[in-house]
């Protein structure tokens, strides 16, 4: 009959003292009294418990690790970052304990830092759109924990290294302007996402320099099929629109699936930007234009960054990458509509509105 592996709550029961003193025991064994820490050890030893990288952490040594905190590797930009820092991190020598937390508010995210106190982590990049009250408040309770993050605000006191929003979304603004187009549709990302909120804040910040006021605004899900309904609302709200700007690619994908349905796409019309630069929409119909973002410089930077701020916690790091346009097919000059047409396509958004 095959042995039921130990926990740390057998070794708690069996040593009479709590979980908490004995995970004390593996991460920071000094703190314990040496009488309480010997009759932990001789538990761990009649059950024969053998956690993660026991051996090292018993020896005094740290785990040669880092945490990763992210969104749902299920996700395109998330399963890049990830894919970089774990490979970057192995030229460093370090694994990576990955946690995706199913929400992003603060208990949620210090648990996951619990668990990585518990593994002897020192070190976590945070690969999550954070409000600024949430990133500051787990740096300043968790000051044994270097913390890294990759998606807050400019305004957010905390060590970060991220893409430049305002550049990227002002480079598809400034290309639709030149391309000769005035009147815009912005397809944000949802309301309650810190990055979704920022790329919006700079679409209409250079919108605004440009003299653009009238632009329209609706909020999709980063889902294809939120793009696909959001384009039709937003042309329904304003027949007009001549480019509507995405603020990401799957996104943008549904709002071409909407036009060729409208048959608002080809030689004029509608002219569509995305954002991220995944590796499918090179093969949209047609090929879309989009902000590429460096995952890899990013995955690197974030790698090198917090090691180098694990040897002085003490030195707030910031670093901002760059991002560049990818021009395709999906834009092109404006051209404006004759009536007849005009009076088509308001006929069939009328009919699909009705049928949505």
């Amino acid at each position: 009959m095959e042995r039921r592996t130990a926990t740390l709550e057998d070794v708690a029961r069996e040593a009479g003292v709590s979980q908490q003193t004995v995970s004390r025991v593996l991460n920071k064994p000094d703190v314990v009294a040496e009488r309480t820490r010997d009759k932990v050890i001789r538990a761990m030893q009649a059950l024969h418990y053998v956690p993660n990288r026991s051996a090292q952490l018993l020896a005094g040594k740290s785990a040669p690790s880092i945490g990763l905190i992210t969104a749902s590797l299920t996700l395109h930009a998330p399963s890049q970052i990830a894919a970089a820092i774990k490979s970057h991190a192995g030229t460093h020598q370090l694994e990576v304990a990955i946690a995706m937390p199913v929400m992003a508010d603060y208990a949620s995210l210090q648990a996951r830092l619990n668990e990585f106190r518990a593994q002897n982590i020192r070190g976590a990049v945070i690969n999550l759109p954070l409000e600024d009250h949430i990133a500051e408040k787990m740096v300043n309770e968790n000051p044994d924990i270097c913390c890294l993050f990759l998606d807050v605000s400019p305004e957010t006191d905390v060590c970060c290294v991220r893409f430049d929003h305002l550049d990227g979304c002002g480079a598809c603004i400034r290309h639709l302007w030149e391309l000769g187009h005035r009147e815009f549709g912005l397809l944000a990302g949802p309301e309650s996402s810190v990055s979704a909120r920022m790329r919006l804040s700079s679409w209409r910040e250079t919108l605004h320099r440009l003299g653009v006021s009238n632009a329209v605004t609706v909020f999709g899900d980063w889902s294809a099929a939120s793009g696909r309904h959001k384009a039709f609302e937003l042309l329904h709200q304003y027949t007009r629109i001549s480019a509507i700007v995405v603020a990401n690619d799957q996104m943008a994908l549904g709002v071409l699936s909407a036009l060729a349905q409208l048959n608002r796409t080809g030689n004029r019309m509608v002219s569509v930007t995305g954002y991220d630069d995944t590796a499918d929409s090179l093969y949209f119909q047609p090929p879309l234009t989009t902000v590429a973002q460096d995952f890899n410089k990013l995955g690197k930077r974030a790698v090198e960054l917090l090691i180098q701020q694990m040897a002085a916690p003490q030195i707030r790091i910031r670093e901002l990458l760059p991002t560049h346009l990818i021009i395709r097919q999906s834009t092109c000059p404006y051209g404006g509509e004759d009536v007849d047409e005009k009076k088509s396509v308001i006929a069939q958004l009328k009919s699909l509105i009705e049928k949505l």
